[in-house]
């Protein structure tokens, strides 16, 4: 019993100081973004409000009043309109890749087909394609279509690069659900479309929030699409970043740093309102084979 509360012990400590690791540059943003550009590039590092030690510095709101003000980018628009393009992508994007995803992996799981494993090994291959590679061929594709500064460009081609992974995390899920509790819904009456969303949906409601959550922060944090399909007009906020560091004034870091922890956080509440979602459900392996 001391072995194992030792080894308790050993394992939180590991856990924390990855924490702590992990949360100092999110600390130090957040610590940024209430400092006046002055403190924020000062030689002695200014980490402490208040106070009048060397290391301290007065707090202030001029950023985000700046960056909620309408501050613009190179882009010309401003930080509100860029934030609304992102969680216009980013939620189009995630629920397109998530939908399809959905259906084809149910597809893959339940149904006999043939080559199977070739289609589902050339579905992950598309993963190993540097994006960058297809640029020029999109950005062709797209100015044909007119696609480009627009939202539903960006939603079609981050669902489409989204799309792989998501069929193979949620062909994981969909194999573990029992066929039992299916066919035991089709001898009931179900049609099998019924049988798909009173069934099976909500027992993949686990995989359903990890595809989400996965999909969503690669469609959040991509630039280099946003930036050559969406350069002026439609514009994440990756793109607006950007534009900042070559703002005439120098770089603005407090403003900078607002505008990241305010771009930070609707991932990170769409995280937290799905956690308990992203534990695996008590249904699973129910029934033994």
């Amino acid at each position: 019993m001391r072995r194992g509360a030792a080894a308790d012990r050993f394992a939180k400590g590991i856990v924390l100081a990855y924490l702590a690791l992990a949360l100092v540059p999110i600390v130090w943003m957040l610590v940024t973004s209430f400092k006046r550009n002055a403190d924020a590039t000062s030689l002695v590092p200014k980490f402490v409000p208040f106070g009048d030690a060397a290391v301290s510095f007065k707090p202030t709101l001029e950023n985000y009043a700046t960056v909620l003000g309408g501050a613009a980018g190179s882009t010309g628009t401003p930080f509100s309109r860029n934030l609304a393009s992102s969680l216009v992508i980013g939620a189009g994007s995630t629920l397109l890749a998530v939908v399809l995803a959905t259906l084809a992996a149910y597809g893959f799981s339940r149904f006999p087909m043939k080559g199977k494993k070739d289609w589902l090994f050339f579905i992950l291959s598309t993963r190993m394609l540097p994006p960058l590679a297809v640029v020029i061929p999109i950005f062709l594709m797209f100015s044909r279509l007119g696609l480009t500064d627009t939202h539903l460009g960006l939603i079609l081609l981050y669902a489409a690069f989204s799309l792989s992974l998501g069929v193979w995390l949620m062909k994981g899920f969909i194999d573990e659900i029992p066929r039992e509790y299916e066919e035991a819904a089709l001898v009931d009456g179900y049609t099998r479309l019924e049988a798909f969303r009173r069934v099976i949906l909500p027992q993949a409601a686990t995989g359903i929030a990890t595809t989400a959550v996965f999909c969503l922060i690669s469609a959040w944090n991509e630039f280099a699409f946003a930036l050559i399909l969406n350069a002026s007009g439609a514009t994440p906020v990756p793109v607006f970043i950007q534009g900042q560091l070559g703002d005439v004034r120098g770089v603005p870091w407090g403003e900078l740093a607002a505008g990241a922890l305010l771009f930070v956080l609707p991932v990170v509440a769409f995280t937290f309102l799905v956690r308990r979602h992203l534990l695996r459900g008590v249904t699973f392996g129910a029934i033994k084979r």
